[in-house]
Formats: C-alpha cells, sequence, structure tokens
C-alpha cells in the first residue's frame, strides 16, 4: 500500500521540530511552564498575534476545544456550531460532557456559518427552561475544506458580540487558512473579533500538543485552574512549547501548510481529468471532496487508505500533509484512472 491520503494526523514530524524536541531533552528545567522554553513559545505566539493574548498549552486538539469553550460557559449555555463541526461529530460528546454545555448543530452546505443560520438558534433568552445560547464555534479551516474571509467572520464576530455571545475558533487547520487567504494570521482571528483560538500543532507537522490562545484575557483570570482540573496541565511543558517555537520560526508553520495546500490543488486537479470523479467542494485548503464510483471505493482503500465522508452520496475526503509529495499523487492519481476508467 503507497503512502495515503487518509489525514494530515498520519503525517510524521517535520525536522526542525524534531529537532527542537531534542536539543530539550537534555538537562534539567523547572517542570509545570516556569522553564525558559514555555517561556520563549510564548513570547513567539505573541509576536504573531500580539502582545495582548494568553497562550495555554494542552496536549490535543479536543482538549484545546474543551478549554476554550469551558473559559466562557456554564453547564446552562448553548454553542452554536455547525453539524459537520470536529466538536459535534467527532470528540465523543467531550464538549457536552466537561462543559455541560449543550451544543446547537447547524446544517450547512460548505460547512460555514452565516448569520442568517445563526440567527436559527437565537431564541430562548431569559427562558428558564431554554439553554442559553452563549458561544459561537467556527473552524477555519471548516470540515469541508472551505475558508472563512476576513470579512464574513469580522460580520459574525460581530453580530455575536452585539448580542452578548463569544466566539470560538477551532484552529485545526488555521495555518492551511492563512495560505489560502495570503493574509496576515490576525486578520481572521483577533482583527475579526475572534475571542479564542484553538491553535493547531498536531496536523501540521508536531509530534503532539495544541495551543490555546485567548484573546480578550482579562475575562479568563482563573482558566489555569480550569486547565488542570481537565487534565491538560504538561508538566514537562518544554516539549510542547519548544515544537512551537521551531513551527513558528521563519514561517515554517506557514510554509509547511503552503506545500499541503499546493498538493491538495495537484490532487484535485488530477483527478478531475478522470471520469467518473467530481468534486463537492472547492478545495482552499489542504482537503479534497470527492465523488467517485461507489464500488471502487472499498479496492482503492486497499491500495491506498483515505476516509468515506458520506457513504450515501459516495463522497470521499482526501487530506495532504507537509510531506506529501507529488509522487505520492502520481501513484495515486494513476490508481484512480485504472480502478475507475
Amino acid at each position: 500500500m503507497i503512502r495515503g491520503f487518509g489525514s494530515d494526523n498520519f503525517s510524521g514530524v517535520l525536522p526542525e521540530v524534531f529537532k527542537a524536541l531534542e536539543e530539550v531533552s537534555y538537562g534539567h528545567q523547572p517542570s509545570y511552564e516556569e522553564d525558559i522554553y514555555t517561556e520563549k513559545a510564548i513570547r513567539d505566539f505573541k509576536s504573531v498575534f500580539g502582545e495582548n493574548c494568553e497562550v495555554f498549552f494542552v496536549y490535543n486538539g479536543t482538549g484545546a476545544n474543551v478549554l476554550s469553550l469551558s473559559a466562557y460557559t456554564q453547564s446552562y449555555h448553548a454553542i452554536i456550531c455547525t453539524e459537520t463541526a470536529h466538536i459535534y461529530t467527532d470528540e465523543c460528546g467531550a464538549i457536552e460532557k466537561q462543559t455541560g454545555c449543550k451544543l446547537l448543530p447547524v446544517p450547512t452546505f460548505d460547512g460555514k456559518l452565516s448569520i442568517g443560520l445563526i440567527e436559527n438558534h437565537m431564541n430562548g433568552f431569559g427562558d428558564q427552561h431554554h439553554s442559553q445560547p452563549k458561544m459561537i464555534s467556527l473552524t477555519q479551516c471548516t470540515e469541508l475544506g472551505t475558508v472563512y474571509t476576513p470579512e464574513e467572520l469580522k460580520e459574525i464576530c460581530d453580530y455575536a458580540h452585539a448580542h452578548g455571545l463569544f466566539v470560538h475558533m477551532d484552529g485545526a487547520r488555521l495555518a492551511n487558512a492563512v495560505v489560502s487567504l495570503g493574509c496576515d494570521p490576525k486578520a481572521i482571528t483577533v482583527g475579526a473579533g475572534i475571542d479564542v483560538l484553538s491553535f493547531g500543532g498536531s496536523k501540521n507537522g508536531m509530534m503532539f500538543g495544541e495551543a490555546v490562545l485567548f484573546f480578550n484575557p482579562d475575562l479568563i483570570k482563573e482558566i489555569k485552574y480550569v486547565r488542570k482540573q481537565q487534565m491538560q496541565l504538561h508538566s514537562k511543558s518544554r516539549f510542547i512549547a519548544a515544537q512551537f517555537s521551531a513551527l513558528l520560526k521563519d514561517d515554517l508553520w506557514l510554509r509547511a501548510a503552503a506545500h499541503a495546500n499546493r498538493m491538495a490543488q495537484m490532487l484535485s486537479g488530477e483527478a478531475l481529468k478522470i471520469p467518473g470523479v467530481s468534486l463537492t467542494q472547492e478545495v482552499q485548503g489542504n482537503e479534497v471532496f470527492a465523488i467517485i464510483p461507489r464500488e471502487k471505493i472499498d479496492i482503492l482503500q486497499k491500495k491506498c487508505f483515505f476516509y468515506t465522508w458520506d457513504e450515501n452520496a459516495s463522497e470521499v475526503r482526501w487530506v495532504c500533509s507537509f510531506d506529501t509529495t507529488e509522487s505520492d499523487i502520481i501513484e495515486f492519481v494513476n490508481i484512480l484512472r485504472e480502478e475507475i476508467c
């Protein structure tokens, strides 16, 4: 079986990140974020997103999302998200269990929320029998590989804040969105009005670890206790921090994402040349969503693994990574052509 397109979580570790891990493996440092490497990584984040952000390191993406949403909610609150959102479909109910909040999923065609869609859940305020909407959770890039523009994000954030809601961004693939838009990272985060960001590392070349960035720190003064209770405080935090410093240095995080995006463009372009293959979403990041003949899916998955996205529609998902090569794509496309044509 050749290297597949199942997920960017399947990829290895960027050499620069691996080297950073090796360099901090020797000697002693204070634990629980009192070390020099954590201090540096926080400075690195502030240089990208502004001095007013507060940075908290966690183990994984689910932990990042749980911590982000816990900071602004009580158990009687509700969180509005898309029905394809990772917090709704792929976190085993972690958000609802850990926060106690009700998730309010919204059907979409392209994985993106809009004010019109959000308004469907903006009711029941002050009704003691009704979960109170308190947060909107957006994903960038979305779970369908699409990208919110700065203008779309600002419109949603302005609407949310005007109605007393906060906005969370699941940025597991934020780097891919920044590259796709060609914008400053602040333009689609703090500059657009996002309150809290789950910043992805694992999908973009780190071994493990994610970060949570709070852009209105005055409201989350006790969040460090919440993180500890949620078992997301790493004792040897330098091993997460050093990876982020390596990732942020010289825009490695954006260069890695740019390569993944280019590979997705190449894959989609070559696949579309094959009769019987069509796309369901515009390819804006590093994911390709395609319709292929239903009877060929199992055969192809045994030769080059990928996930079925919607079995009823015969829709599949192909994901490219920082280490996807042109040879990987050519070999896979040749297999597609042989099986489908």
